[in-house]
């Protein structure tokens, strides 16, 4: 489908401590190392925060249920990368919309492969004030749908009225 960008400060907070890694050798280890050594570290350090983002977004995928063949997540800074095949293309734009809509994911780049090819959706950013029938109505004409916007958008979102500003929601076609 291509690359996506996200609003990089909203979002679910990944829950990992990027921090965790980052402890002070002892004097006479931090004294034996090259000069080099630091911007090593430091790189290496980025790596592992990366890795570290590509797990919890792995997992969050899983764990909504959502499964695909050599399903991978990479990180790099504030970009995902997906790759593997999916059943459909609604499960295909799901997983981007959990991929991207977590604090500090700035773009997704949706490299996954679709079984069966369907008509793609439509991915709206929240705006302030909005709500699920105010979307519905400015996407169907009639704010009563808000429910195929709701369904379409599940497990991610559990209540109609959690939605919020700068959030990206799946907007399906309706069927004919």
């Amino acid at each position: 489908m291509g690359l996506f960008q996200f609003a990089k400060d909203v979002g679910k907070k990944l829950g990992i401590d990027l921090n965790a890694h980052q402890q002070h050798p002892p004097a006479q280890q931090a004294q034996a190392k090259p000069a080099a050594a630091p911007a090593a570290a430091a790189q290496t350090s980025h790596d592992d925060q990366d890795r570290q983002k590509a797990a919890a977004i792995y997992q969050i995928i899983q764990q909504m249920g959502f499964k695909g063949d050599d399903l991978g997540v990479r990180v790099d800074g504030d970009k995902v990368t997906l790759t593997g095949k999916v059943q459909t293309q609604e499960e295909r734009e799901k997983i981007v919309l959990l991929a991207g809509n977590n604090h500090g994911v700035g773009s997704v780049d949706d490299q996954l492969q679709v079984a069966k090819q369907e008509p793609a959706g439509t991915f709206y950013d929240v705006k302030s004030g909005d709500s699920l029938s105010k979307i519905a109505k400015q996407f169907y004409g009639d704010a009563s749908k808000y429910q195929q916007i709701f369904e379409a958008n599940r497990p991610m979102l559990k209540d109609p009225d959690e939605i919020y500003p700068g959030q990206k929601l799946r907007i399906p076609a309706l069927p004919k």
